[in-house]
């Protein structure tokens, strides 16, 4: 025989059933949720985006750091060389400025010590155009900081005489913030020291 009691107990069971279903359901959802919003943050990271001249979103897959790396840091230091040995009277400075924001202290003491040995005077009293002919490098990305031996080969035309020379520098590369425009590739040249310069003879290397 059912009772007004029996009938309340039934609704509160059917009630509580009712209330865990949906927290179940709930919980089940924010679960499901959270890792299809992590699948996508993942997905992202392997991604960037660009807008093309007619206004449609373009998906770029990016390669991972390491695959990147040993590419960004031969650039970072051919463009170094470029900047600090491939110099005229026109370009010097400014140059030397751009090459300054890709090394440490050691590159702006070497800077320091050719100018107080007055080389950049020299590069404007006989208007030499001192020019950046090959740069070969050996890296070792096994573990940061990363070493370097860089050999560069560069020309002096001194008006009616052209002179050759060999420079052989070493030095270690550290990752830090990329900095546009002065330091693209967000690497530093750290410890870099002038090992070796000879004269060769006046041909191309």
């Amino acid at each position: 025989m059912k009772t007004a009691y029996r009938n309340i107990y039934q609704v509160l069971h059917l009630n509580r059933l009712i209330v865990f279903s949906v927290v179940v359901i709930a919980l089940g959802s924010s679960f499901f949720s959270g890792l299809m919003v992590y699948n996508i943050y993942q997905e992202s990271l392997d991604n960037a985006f660009a807008i093309s001249t007619d206004g449609n979103v373009i998906p770029l897959k990016l390669v991972s750091q390491t695959e990147n790396l040993e590419v960004e840091a031969l650039a970072h230091l051919d463009l170094f060389h470029h900047y600090f040995y491939g110099l005229d009277a026109s370009n010097y400075e400014k140059n030397l400025e751009k090459a300054l924001w890709l090394g440490d202290s050691s590159v702006d003491n070497l800077y320091r010590q050719k100018k107080a040995d007055g080389i950049y005077n020299r590069l404007l009293q006989y208007s030499l155009v001192q020019k950046v002919i090959q740069i070969d490098t050996e890296l070792d990305l096994t573990a940061e900081p990363y070493k370097f031996r860089t050999t560069t080969y560069f020309e002096i035309n001194r008006g009616t005489v052209m002179d050759h020379y060999t420079l052989v520098s070493t030095g270690q590369l550290i990752s830090v913030d990329r900095n546009f425009p002065r330091n693209t590739h967000g690497l530093l040249i750290t410890d870099y020291f002038e090992n070796s310069l000879k004269k060769t003879n006046n041909d191309s290397p």
